[in-house]
């Protein structure tokens, strides 16, 4: 047909995209205004047959800020969760069942390693050499920070160069893919193929769906799945997977803060009891590791017997980058959780300890000195981090002493060349009177100089949790669930319980840095174990609705064939904060604006405010687009003409049925032609730019 040679494709667009001021249609080809067919003002149930696992395993990759890991587990087995094997290298103090989120590429691009192989070999480059090669840490956060994010958008290495994030991801998640698959047929008696595994990657609650998709974008580079076997990938939320996994715990997995004693805000043996019982937590998570197996309860632990029905709990998930809060609701007898708040939280993670310290460091001996000892002499900055992040999980409040950070000799003798004065001179310079200098080449801590870098991140942390449990709707709250790596911080556990634990009783899983590890793999083992979610955003299109006069602005009116049309009114799918339960469907119908179309393209908008109308009012943006592809029109026994036929213009209008589906991880969109009940290929896109 005439119009597929035409070189620009053929779409549906939102009026008052491309128009200045409301005119005929006829002015814009592709301004095709869409009139919603079937408004349908909210989700209805369809219910789906609950279906068997179709998967031998279950490969879930905890993806986090700080560090990554991944467990798996035998679908004939699903009681037992297999834990990744002891990592090469490691930190002392530190239990390695995750590994550094650090990747090193060469200087040709290619993947050399990651983890704790990546931050070795990159710390024993030669210094000249080392400019050369792309070493990057903590790369998570420039997804969640950035606003734009697209397939594009690049990330910085520590050397100064840039490569594209997605490339980044996709080799980190092959690492994982080839880590994990080994080990899996280590374990397996049976023959493994590509197709008989399931993965399972977390990311925030908090993360938006162009987050969402850029992570399976880049599974699929990483050849983790096929695009065509979409299925075969679930992406879990953080907090969600914890929740599921914390509803397995018995009364001996967990530190229950609320039987620690306050007065006056402090316990009352200052931090021994955090101390003790994370010292038995770790003993026992040492005594375990040779077997690498994890046994969960068949049911629900004993935890949630003293729940009833209508009882809702809080999952704080305080990681490396983000804090993640959730609030759920167990549904009895069945097990399910119901999510009763949208999920909250913001970028408040211990990275933001790590980043106070470097932020003192320069406020000691210079910004600008920081900044070329980190680039002239990388392997004593890689060997300064560790030291602090060894330091920094030992602090505690009502801690006494003060905490040595060793400086490395290179700091020391760079700085003397640089400055032409001494480490200590520049300390007494500084007035800092917090910090204090050790002959033997350290820095000494004081507990107001832990308290000033724990301060902001741990009060933001706290704000949020305050502020979630003071809403009206959240009354009653039992039980708050402490976890993420950053919940095993003496710090932090007073802090939340000096603010909260009067009024709920905090828990903490003894491995509390593999909560969301196992509860990913949980969740890949039965997706439906979370039943309703709710909505953080509204989601809708732009249409056109009969111009009524007095109600609707004059700057919207559109004349088109001789009517009034109001443009730019918002459609709403689905509304802030809505319920939206798993099956539940959005259902819309569009037609073609022309004969012989293969495309239509619908521009969808969102926003964190109820308070909108117009696809043009403040707060309201474009996020993304469903793109239809139209197969060509069956001509139907009987017809005359028809909408494919020469004479053009049948009786009926092509009619395309696009579902939508807002209870999963993630939005999900099908279609059918209807006239002809085939399969429309429909695809949403929230990366394109």
């Amino acid at each position: 047909m005439a119009d597929e040679a035409q070189p620009d494709p053929d779409s549906l667009q939102i009026p008052g995209d491309h128009l200045s001021a409301p005119s005929s249609p006829a002015t814009a080809r592709n301004d095709c205004s869409i009139t919603p067919l079937t408004p349908s003002p909210s989700p209805r149930v369809e219910v789906r047959p609950r279906m068997s696992c179709p998967f031998s395993v279950v490969v879930a990759i905890d993806f986090g800020t700080t560090s990554s890991g991944y467990a798996f587990s035998f679908t004939q087995d699903s009681e037992a969760i297999h834990m990744m094997k002891r990592w090469e290298g490691g930190d002392p103090g530190v239990a390695n069942q995750k590994s550094p989120t650090c990747l090193l590429l060469t200087p040709e691009l290619k993947f050399h390693s990651f983890g704790f192989a990546a931050r070795d070999f990159y710390h024993d480059l030669d210094p000249e050499e080392a400019p050369h090669w792309l070493y990057f840490d903590k790369f998570k956060m420039k997804i969640h920070s950035t606003s734009d994010l697209t397939m594009e958008t690049e990330l910085e290495a520590v050397s100064g160069r840039k490569v594209r994030a997605i490339e980044v991801f996709a080799h980190a998640l092959h690492f994982f893919r080839e880590h994990a698959l080994k080990e899996v047929k280590d374990q397996s008696s049976s023959v493994l193929e590509g197709e008989d595994i399931r993965w399972v990657i977390t990311v925030p609650a908090v993360w938006r769906q162009p987050a969402k998709q850029f992570m399976r974008e880049a599974a699929y580079l990483a050849g983790l799945v096929s695009p065509d076997c979409p299925e075969q990938l679930l992406i879990a939320l953080e907090p969600e997977a914890a929740s599921i996994y914390c509803r397995k715990l018995r009364l001996h997995q967990v530190l229950d803060l609320s039987l620690q004693p306050i007065t006056n805000g402090l316990d009352l043996e200052g931090s021994r009891p955090f101390e003790s019982s994370f010292r038995q937590a770790r003993e026992q998570l040492r005594r375990s590791r040779h077997s690498r197996t994890f046994l969960v309860e068949s049911g629900t632990g004993e935890l949630w017997s003293e729940l009833q029905t209508g009882d809702r709990y809080i999952v704080a998930d305080c990681g490396g980058g983000t804090v993640d809060l959730t609030v759920h609701q167990i549904e009895q007898p069945q097990g399910t959780l119901k999510e009763l708040y949208k999920a909250s939280g913001g970028p408040y993670g211990a990275v933001g300890v790590d980043l106070a310290f470097e932020a003192m460091l320069c406020q000691i001996f210079g910004e600008d000195f920081i900044k070329s000892f980190k680039a002239k002499r990388p392997a004593a900055w890689v060997d300064l981090t560790i030291a602090f992040e060894a330091r920094k999980r030992t602090a505690a409040p009502g801690r006494a002493n003060a905490l040595n950070i060793s400086l490395p000799f290179s700091f020391i003798d760079f700085y003397k060349r640089q400055r032409g004065q001494s480490v200590e001179a520049a300390l007494r310079r500084s007035n800092m009177h917090i910090v204090k200098w050790s002959s033997q080449g350290m820095l000494r801590l004081t507990q107001e100089a832990m308290n000033e870098l724990f301060q902001p991140t741990i009060s933001n942390i706290v704000k949020h949790i305050e502020e979630l449990v003071a809403k009206p709707e959240l009354q009653g709250v039992r039980f708050l669930f402490l976890v993420g790596g950053f919940a095993e911080s003496p710090m932090l556990q007073k802090a939340v319980q000096r603010a909260v634990g009067r009024t709920c009783r905090i828990i903490i899983p003894h491995d509390v840095g593999l909560t969301i590890l196992k509860g990913a793999v949980l969740f890949g083992l039965d997706p439906t174990v979370v039943r309703v979610r709710r909505c953080p955003l509204i989601y809708g299109v732009g249409v056109l609705n009969r111009f009524v006069e007095g109600r609707h602005p004059r700057d919207k009116l559109l004349i088109k064939d001789g009517r009034e049309w109001c443009t730019d009114i918002l459609d709403r799918f689905v509304c802030v904060d809505q319920s939206v339960a798993l099956g539940e469907v959005v259902k819309r119908s569009y037609t073609p604006a022309r004969l012989g179309q293969r495309k239509i393209i619908i521009n969808i908008y969102c926003s964190p405010s109820e308070d909108v109308t117009y696809i043009s009012d403040p707060g309201v943006r474009k996020c993304g687009t469903i793109t239809l592809d139209l197969p060509e029109p069956l001509q139907l026994p009987g017809a005359v003409g028809g909408e494919g036929g020469a004479g053009g213009g049948g009786p009926e209008r092509r009619e395309i049925r696009a579902t939508m589906q807002f209870g999963d991880t993630e939005i999900k969109v099908t279609a059918v032609d209807v006239m002809s009940n085939r399969s429309v290929r429909a695809s949403i896109d929230f990366l394109a730019n």
